[in-house]
Protein backbone atom coordinates (compact mmCIF):
# COMPACT_ATOMS: atom_id res chain seq x y z
CA UNK A 1 0.00 0.00 0.00
CA UNK A 2 1.33 2.87 -1.06
CA UNK A 3 2.00 5.99 1.42
CA UNK A 4 -0.57 8.46 -0.27
CA UNK A 5 -3.40 5.28 0.94
CA UNK A 6 -2.06 5.11 4.12
CA UNK A 7 -2.13 9.06 4.96
CA UNK A 8 -5.53 8.86 2.75
CA UNK A 9 -6.78 5.78 5.23
CA UNK A 10 -5.67 7.81 8.74
CA UNK A 11 -7.06 11.11 7.20
CA UNK A 12 -10.65 9.61 6.88
CA UNK A 13 -10.31 7.36 10.04
CA UNK A 14 -9.96 10.68 11.82
CA UNK A 15 -12.18 12.34 10.15
CA UNK A 16 -15.12 9.67 10.23
CA UNK A 17 -14.82 8.92 13.86
CA UNK A 18 -14.98 12.36 14.83
CA UNK A 19 -17.68 12.75 13.28
CA UNK A 20 -19.57 10.26 14.79
CA UNK A 21 -17.93 11.23 18.38
CA UNK A 22 -19.71 14.52 17.73
CA UNK A 23 -23.25 13.37 16.63
CA UNK A 24 -23.14 11.16 20.16
CA UNK A 25 -22.06 13.62 21.80
CA UNK A 26 -25.29 15.70 20.34
CA UNK A 27 -27.62 12.69 20.87
CA UNK A 28 -25.99 12.18 24.40
CA UNK A 29 -27.31 15.27 25.28
CA UNK A 30 -30.23 15.96 23.79
CA UNK A 31 -31.34 12.58 25.58
CA UNK A 32 -30.17 13.56 28.90
CA UNK A 33 -31.18 17.38 28.47
CA UNK A 34 -27.60 18.02 29.19
CA UNK A 35 -24.41 19.21 27.48
CA UNK A 36 -21.86 16.78 26.97
CA UNK A 37 -18.60 19.08 26.30
CA UNK A 38 -16.92 20.95 28.62
CA UNK A 39 -16.73 24.90 27.73
CA UNK A 40 -13.37 25.33 26.62
CA UNK A 41 -13.42 22.40 24.75
CA UNK A 42 -15.94 23.81 22.45
CA UNK A 43 -14.75 26.89 22.18
CA UNK A 44 -11.26 25.67 21.06
CA UNK A 45 -13.14 23.07 18.57
CA UNK A 46 -15.05 26.17 17.00
CA UNK A 47 -12.28 28.35 17.05
CA UNK A 48 -9.68 25.79 15.57
CA UNK A 49 -12.56 24.70 12.87
CA UNK A 50 -13.63 28.42 11.84
CA UNK A 51 -10.16 29.36 11.01
CA UNK A 52 -9.08 26.27 9.00
CA UNK A 53 -12.48 26.18 7.35
CA UNK A 54 -12.11 29.70 6.38
CA UNK A 55 -8.99 31.43 7.08
CA UNK A 56 -6.33 28.41 6.11
CA UNK A 57 -7.93 25.92 4.57
CA UNK A 58 -6.45 22.88 3.76
CA UNK A 59 -6.68 20.40 1.31
CA UNK A 60 -10.73 20.21 -0.33
CA UNK A 61 -11.14 16.93 1.59
CA UNK A 62 -9.42 18.40 4.93
CA UNK A 63 -11.53 21.53 4.45
CA UNK A 64 -14.90 19.23 4.04
CA UNK A 65 -14.18 17.07 7.13
CA UNK A 66 -13.12 20.55 9.47
CA UNK A 67 -16.67 22.03 7.94
CA UNK A 68 -18.57 19.23 9.01
CA UNK A 69 -16.77 19.19 12.64
CA UNK A 70 -17.65 22.92 12.71
CA UNK A 71 -21.53 22.04 11.60
CA UNK A 72 -21.64 19.63 14.16
CA UNK A 73 -20.02 21.92 17.15
CA UNK A 74 -22.58 24.30 16.46
CA UNK A 75 -25.11 22.14 17.74
CA UNK A 76 -22.92 21.23 20.61
CA UNK A 77 -22.31 25.20 21.37
CA UNK A 78 -26.37 25.53 21.08
CA UNK A 79 -26.66 22.46 24.01
CA UNK A 80 -24.25 24.41 26.09
CA UNK A 81 -25.90 27.52 26.06
CA UNK A 82 -29.63 25.70 26.76
CA UNK A 83 -28.54 23.03 29.42
CA UNK A 84 -25.46 24.26 31.09
CA UNK A 85 -26.58 27.26 33.23
CA UNK A 86 -28.99 25.38 35.44
CA UNK A 87 -25.94 23.37 36.35
CA UNK A 88 -23.49 26.36 36.68
CA UNK A 89 -26.93 28.31 39.06
CA UNK A 90 -24.76 28.12 42.50
CA UNK A 91 -21.91 29.54 40.73
CA UNK A 92 -22.76 31.62 38.00
CA UNK A 93 -25.70 33.69 36.92
CA UNK A 94 -26.90 33.17 33.17
CA UNK A 95 -25.37 36.30 32.30
CA UNK A 96 -21.93 35.81 33.97
CA UNK A 97 -22.02 32.41 32.06
CA UNK A 98 -22.99 33.28 28.61
CA UNK A 99 -19.93 36.34 29.00
CA UNK A 100 -17.18 33.76 30.43
CA UNK A 101 -18.19 31.69 27.33
CA UNK A 102 -18.06 34.37 24.71
CA UNK A 103 -14.46 35.63 26.40
CA UNK A 104 -13.02 32.20 26.60
CA UNK A 105 -13.93 31.79 22.80
CA UNK A 106 -12.51 34.90 21.71
CA UNK A 107 -9.05 33.69 23.74
CA UNK A 108 -9.25 30.55 21.94
CA UNK A 109 -9.34 32.32 18.23
CA UNK A 110 -7.05 34.41 19.03
CA UNK A 111 -4.43 31.95 21.19
CA UNK A 112 -5.04 29.32 17.95
CA UNK A 113 -4.10 32.49 15.61
CA UNK A 114 -0.91 33.31 17.97
CA UNK A 115 -0.02 29.56 17.35
CA UNK A 116 -0.46 29.59 13.71
CA UNK A 117 1.91 32.66 13.66
CA UNK A 118 4.04 31.86 15.86
CA UNK A 119 4.83 28.11 14.63
CA UNK A 120 4.36 29.26 11.32
CA UNK A 121 1.85 26.04 11.16
CA UNK A 122 -0.98 27.04 8.64
CA UNK A 123 -2.39 23.78 8.58
CA UNK A 124 -2.83 23.94 12.38
CA UNK A 125 -1.40 20.21 13.59
CA UNK A 126 0.25 21.70 16.96
CA UNK A 127 -3.08 23.24 18.37
CA UNK A 128 -5.00 20.90 16.94
CA UNK A 129 -3.20 18.03 19.21
CA UNK A 130 -3.15 20.41 22.15
CA UNK A 131 -6.78 21.30 22.15
CA UNK A 132 -7.42 17.04 21.71
CA UNK A 133 -5.26 17.07 24.75
CA UNK A 134 -6.89 19.23 26.56
CA UNK A 135 -10.30 17.72 25.42
CA UNK A 136 -9.57 14.33 27.11
CA UNK A 137 -8.52 15.68 30.53
CA UNK A 138 -11.71 17.97 30.21
CA UNK A 139 -13.88 14.89 29.43
CA UNK A 140 -12.59 13.11 32.64
CA UNK A 141 -12.81 16.03 34.52
CA UNK A 142 -16.41 16.79 33.47
CA UNK A 143 -17.29 12.91 34.31
CA UNK A 144 -15.67 13.25 38.19
CA UNK A 145 -17.54 16.70 38.68
CA UNK A 146 -21.09 15.20 37.89
CA UNK A 147 -20.23 11.76 39.71
CA UNK A 148 -22.53 10.41 36.81
CA UNK A 149 -22.83 9.55 33.08
CA UNK A 150 -25.42 12.79 31.89
CA UNK A 151 -23.82 13.90 28.51
CA UNK A 152 -21.03 11.02 28.35
CA UNK A 153 -21.04 7.85 26.99
CA UNK A 154 -19.05 4.72 26.67
CA UNK A 155 -19.50 4.79 22.66
CA UNK A 156 -18.26 8.49 22.73
CA UNK A 157 -14.78 7.54 24.72
CA UNK A 158 -13.98 4.58 22.23
CA UNK A 159 -15.17 6.74 19.33
CA UNK A 160 -13.33 9.62 20.45
CA UNK A 161 -10.11 7.91 20.93
CA UNK A 162 -9.94 6.13 17.55
CA UNK A 163 -10.06 9.20 15.94
CA UNK A 164 -7.32 10.22 18.57
CA UNK A 165 -5.10 6.80 16.60
CA UNK A 166 -5.92 7.58 13.49
CA UNK A 167 -4.33 11.10 14.03
CA UNK A 168 -1.39 10.01 16.06
CA UNK A 169 -0.61 7.06 13.29
CA UNK A 170 -0.83 9.66 10.16
CA UNK A 171 1.14 11.97 12.32
CA UNK A 172 3.84 10.16 13.31
CA UNK A 173 4.77 8.09 10.30
CA UNK A 174 4.43 11.39 7.90
CA UNK A 175 4.73 14.49 9.92
CA UNK A 176 6.90 13.09 12.73
CA UNK A 177 8.07 16.11 15.42
CA UNK A 178 9.05 15.13 19.39
CA UNK A 179 6.48 17.54 20.62
CA UNK A 180 3.36 15.88 18.62
CA UNK A 181 4.62 12.37 19.61
CA UNK A 182 4.56 13.06 23.02
CA UNK A 183 1.10 14.84 22.87
CA UNK A 184 -0.26 12.19 21.63
CA UNK A 185 0.87 9.40 23.17
CA UNK A 186 -0.29 11.56 26.27
CA UNK A 187 -3.98 11.79 24.39
CA UNK A 188 -4.45 8.16 23.85
CA UNK A 189 -3.00 7.70 27.36
CA UNK A 190 -6.10 9.99 28.82
CA UNK A 191 -8.79 8.62 26.24
CA UNK A 192 -7.60 4.85 27.45
CA UNK A 193 -7.88 6.58 31.13
CA UNK A 194 -10.86 7.91 29.90
CA UNK A 195 -12.53 4.87 28.94
CA UNK A 196 -11.46 2.62 31.76
CA UNK A 197 -13.24 5.75 34.01
CA UNK A 198 -16.54 5.10 32.32
CA UNK A 199 -16.28 1.26 32.15
CA UNK A 200 -15.64 1.23 36.20
CA UNK A 201 -18.69 3.90 36.87
CA UNK A 202 -21.47 1.68 34.23
CA UNK A 203 -20.48 -1.48 36.66
CA UNK A 204 -20.65 0.53 40.10
CA UNK A 205 -23.26 3.37 39.04
CA UNK A 206 -27.07 3.25 37.56
CA UNK A 207 -26.72 4.34 33.86
CA UNK A 208 -27.71 7.56 32.44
Amino acid sequence: MSELNILLICQLGMGLFWIITYILVIYKGWRDKQYGMPMAAICANISWEFIFAFFYPQNDLQRFITLIWFLLDIFILMQFLRYAPNEYRRMLSKKLLYFSFLLTLVFSMLTILGLVHEFHDYEGKYAAFFQNLMMSGLFIALLLQRGNLAGQSMAIAICKMLGTLFASVGFYLYFRTPLITIISVATLFYDWLYILLIYRWQKQKPKL
